[in-house]
Formats: structure tokens, sequence, C-alpha cells
């Protein structure tokens, strides 16, 4: 193998209520709110000779409970429900007075709204944050009917008297001179279908819960319980959602950990596999020259898709596209290849002249490659083989590790033998990763955050890349003595580490904690390379010394032991699953 040298409104109906008083001055309400013990107030009302607190730990607020679960009902739909739970429980959902607010609201009549918004026993600090929301409304209204006397109006006689959000005021003001309205509306994110419904929304965040609940507050309790409990779940990795039902919790019953099939295909040492982006392609590099390109039908078996040939030397890695429509392959101090997914064909070889690659990568955006090069360069290429960048490091390890952020900004590369480089493109700022000891390999987590570092010390330490970087965990136990081993993230939401072996195992890791959960045995040579299936956490792939490619899942699962054609030179035969698979041979351009 590859030796290292050492729009929906918060309620659908408008309730009825009662007349609405007229009698009130605008202007006279942002002076002093209305008396609290006066009129009907938005407070919670109990029903009498019922229990205040409800629940087996008496913590629960009973006429809270009911309200949430009307609102519930009502943004749900079930008006009817809604209504009668109302009153059979006898306690409304909203007070007499917030469903005259709500209706004036939703009617446009704004100064109405204010004088009610006024008898609803608020602070004033909430009436002014309230009634900025109703005015702006009034505001664009008034200018998208093309009053601007009354928009004017509205601006300077009831809006800056407020004193609120003085930023917005100037932003309202340069609505009415500017030429192109509807572009200004649009800048300042201001639509017109169903703004009525969204000014209801915002003022909910405003009005005290007491007086509006919050939408969708039965939802996001239940969200947060469902939260917490994946949270407390050590060892979570379940594809089906939570269940409202019972309380969740997953065994090791949820971790891959039963071989389901050995895949031969290969005829040498397989170092390196890689699922695809979407997880429903796998492909697998080896010292037989070849890398394979496997395809997971929808029962979840892996099958041969294309064998793709034409390196003259070991295949050291692979690396798939963005899009998953090509892959690279890179042999050994010899040339890059790509190629299309679906046919099979060599697309383009990449050379350098009198230099070989070491490793291979895509841009995020799909129109570049990476090359590490034995001159511990660093180049950047277009498709069409033309070089664009090149960073030219002090690395001497013969491992040539490197990753890019889903931004590409920031690129990590292995500097020297104990020193990894976080290079931001833009700023040319440079951090360093520096252990006290030989650097095998790294892989990036999927947020970009964490980087997983595997050291010649049989060690492999966690770091947190978001700022300066700070090792975070460490994780032991596995053997490396000689070889390039390589660990990878994996699970749901990455709450796992799995690496190889020279033990010829496979050992995966809870990531918060370090503790060592499986270990893994069947190969009968090291263990060279991991792969966790990034849509399938119930999937895992092996490649081993021992020239076949293990997939493992839940022990419920049977074993498959699949040869697919390899005869004693491991060349691939036979077909894939659709019958169209065939040995692949190498024809693309090239570009030196």
């Amino acid at each position: 193998m590859g030796g290292f040298e050492d729009d929906e409104p918060p309620s659908k109906r408008a309730r009825a209520s009662s007349v609405e008083s007229a009698s009130l001055s605008v202007t006279s309400c942002y002076s002093k709110s209305a008396n609290p013990l006066g009129g009907a107030m938005a407070r919670p009302l109990t029903s009498q000779g019922k229990e205040v607190m409800i629940g087996s730990k008496g913590i629960i607020k009973r006429d809270e409970f009911v309200r949430v679960i009307t609102k519930a009902l009502y943004t749900l739909g079930y008006e009817k429900s809604g209504a009668v739970l109302e009153e059979e429980s006898g306690i409304t959902l909203h007070s007499q007075s917030v469903n005259l607010f709500r209706k004036q609201v939703l009617d446009g009549n704004w100064d109405n709204a204010v004088v009610t918004l006024n008898t609803l026993g608020l602070d004033e600090s909430t009436v002014k944050s309230a009634a900025f929301l109703l005015l702006e409304q009034k505001f664009f209204e008034l200018l998208r009917n093309d009053n601007l006397m009354g928009a004017i109006k509205t601006l300077r006689s009831e809006i800056s008297p407020l004193g609120v959000n003085r930023k917005r005021v100037h932003e309202m003001s340069s609505c009415i001179i500017s030429s192109s309205r509807v572009l200004v509306f649009s800048k300042l994110g201001i639509e017109c279908s169903n703004s009525r419904f969204k000014l209801l929304e915002e003022l909910q965040k405003v009005l005290p819960p007491t007086v509006m609940v919050p939408e969708r507050r039965l939802e996001n309790l239940v969200e947060q319980a469902l939260t917490v409990q994946r949270e407390a779940c050590y060892l979570h990795n379940s594809i089906d959602g939570l269940s409202l039902y019972i309380d969740h919790h997953c065994g090791k019953d949820q971790i891959p950990s039963r071989a389901l099939q050995i895949l031969c295909a290969h005829s040498d040492e397989v170092w390196f596999l890689q699922f695809s982006n979407n997880g429903k392609y796998l492909a697998s590099a080896s010292n037989d020259k070849s890398a394979i390109i496997w395809k997971v039908d929808e029962s979840g078996e892996l099958l041969p898709k294309h064998v793709l040939t034409g390196h003259e030397k070991p295949v050291m890695m692979v690396a798939w596209s963005p899009d998953d429509c090509q892959l690279l392959t890179c042999g050994m101090e010899e040339a890059i290849r790509r190629w299309d997914v679906e046919s099979g064909k060599c697309i383009h070889v990449y050379e350098k002249s009198s230099l070989g690659p070491m490793s291979c990568g895509w841009f995020p955006d799909g129109k570049q490659i990476l090359c590490g090069l034995t001159d511990q360069s660093l180049c950047l290429w277009d498709l069409d083989g033309k070089q664009a960048d090149c960073w030219k490091g002090q690395r001497i390890s013969k491992t040539s590790d490197f990753a890019v952020s889903k931004d590409g900004k920031l690129i990590i590369t292995i500097n020297s033998d104990c020193t990894i480089l976080l290079l931001n493109r833009d700023t040319k700022q440079e951090r360093l990763i520096e252990e006290d000891c030989t650097i095998t390999s790294f892989s990036l987590s999927e947020d970009g955050d964490f980087l997983l570092v595997n050291l010649i010390t049989e060690k492999i330490h966690l770091w947190n890349i978001r700022n300066d970087p700070i090792r975070v965990k460490q994780y032991t136990g596995h053997k490396r003595s000689r070889f390039v081993i390589r660990s990878c993230f994996g699970g749901s939401e990455q709450t796992f580490i799995a690496s190889g072996s020279e033990d010829s195992k496979v050992y995966i890791w809870h990531r918060a904690s370090g503790d060592v959960i499986e270990t893994l045995s069947g190969h009968s040579g090291a263990v060279n390379c991991v792969s966790w299936n990034p849509t399938n956490p119930h999937m895992l792939a092996s490649a081993s010394d021992d020239h076949t490619i293990r997939i493992w899942g839940l022990k419920k699962a049977s074993t498959k032991h699949r040869d697919h054609g390899s005869s004693s030179n491991g060349t691939h035969v036979n077909g894939s699953a659709n019958g169209n698979g065939f040995l692949q041979q190498c024809n693309g351009s090239r570009s030196k």
C-alpha cells in the first residue's frame, strides 16, 4: 500500500369584536397608557373552580397550556376545534380588546388600532414600538395608493414624534423623494402581498405573549423538547425522525458494525475510497493501478459501475466533483485523470513536466482542480489544464493532503512534517496547526470548522479551526507503525469518528467524548482508509491491504460477498447494475 516514511397568518380568522371606539384622538395615545385595571385587559383568563397548575410535576399553567393548544389549532386551520376548545374550557385565546385590535389591523383601521393598542395595559416603550409598526404600515400603504400628502403627514406628525428607530424614519423619508418607489420598497424589504398578516406576525414579536400568543408556540416547544432528547442521546445515529409517542434513545444497534458486503474486484491493496457527496456512489483506488466506481442501489447494495484503467502507476486517491458527475484519480507521481461518472469515459489527463502529482481535489465551484506535486507545491488548474495559481510551500512530507472550504477562501495543506497551513486566499493570512510529531493525513468536517489530524504516534487529534486553531479532543486505540492510515467524520450530524488501523480493524469513537464505541473486525490486512456515507449514517466503507472493501451496516441485515467477475489479475469484465458497465481505458485529452 502507500507507505509513509516514519403566507400563513397568525390566526386564520378575524374574530368578531365589539364596536370600535373612535372618540379618542390618535395623538393622545402616546402620552399615557390606559390604566391596566380598567377595561378588558389582555391577560390569561382563569377558569373558576379548576386547577391552575397541571402535569405530573405541577409546573404547567393550565391557562397558558390551553391557550397554546388553541393557538396551534387555529394555525393548523382547525377553526371549529379551536372555537370549541375556547368555549368548553372557558379560556379565550385573546381578550376582547386584542380581538378588536387584530381586526383593526387586518382592516387597515390604523388610527383606531393605535387607540386600542393603548388600552392593552402595556408599558410606554412597548406601546411606542408597536405603534411605530402600525404607522409604518399606514405610511407605506398611503404611498402605494399615491396619497403622497397623507404619507408625509403621517411621517411628520405621527411617526417622528414617537422617537423610535430614527434610521428607519430616514429610510422612509427617502421613499417620498424617490422616483422609483417600487425599487425602494424592495430595498427596504416592504412586501405588498399579505402585508397586514405579516404585520401581525411582527407585532407578536413586540407584544408580550400574555397579550398575543406567539405564532407556532406549540411547535417551538415540541421542537425544543425533541432537540433536548436528541442532544442527550449519546449514540444518536437514527435515520428516522424523532417520534412524539416515545422518548428518543439510540443504542449501539444504530452504529454500522456488521460487514454486509465484501467487495473483491481489486487485485491488490486498496489504498483509498470515498463516497460521493450525494451518497449514491463509492469510488476506490488501488495499488493495482485502477480505480472503481461503485453504485449504491435502492436496497443499499453496492454494484460495480465502471473500472477505470489507464494509470501506469498505483492510484493513490480519488476525488468527487461537487456535483458528483466527474471523478479525479491520482496516479502516484504520474498523472491525474478526470472521468465522466455516467459513461466512465476519461475526459482529460493532467501532467506536469518532470513533476508528479501526489494528491488531487476539486475547487468548490467545480470549474478548477487542485493538485499537490512532488516539488512541495500546490497548483490550481482550470479544467483544460491551464495553471491558474500555485503556492510553493516548504513541505517535505511525502503525503500532501489538502482541503478547501466550501466558499473557496480557505486552503488547508500539510506545510511540513509537523505543521498544517491554513491559508486565506483573500487576505493572504496564514494560520498554523503545529503538532509535536509527524502528520500522516487529515480530514475536514462538513461544516468546515473542524480538522481531524492523524499522527505517526497512533493518535488522532481534533482541531477547531473556526478562529485560532485549538485542539479539542484526542482519539487513541488504533494501530499505526508504517503506513498512511486515514480517518473520517461520520454518522448523523458527524457525531462519530472512524479510522482504519494496521491491526486489520476499523475503530469508531464518539466524537464528543473520545470513547471507543465499536471495533470492527473482519479484514485480514491493514485497513488504510474509511469513508462514511454522507447521506446514510448506517453505511460505512473500509479499504484494506487484503484487496477488499467492506461495507458495514446495521447488524440486522445479512452479509453479501461480492466478487463481481474479478479474475486472477483483478480486471473487472462484467457489468454494472443495469448491465452496461465495462472496462474503461483512459484516452482523454492531455495537458502538460
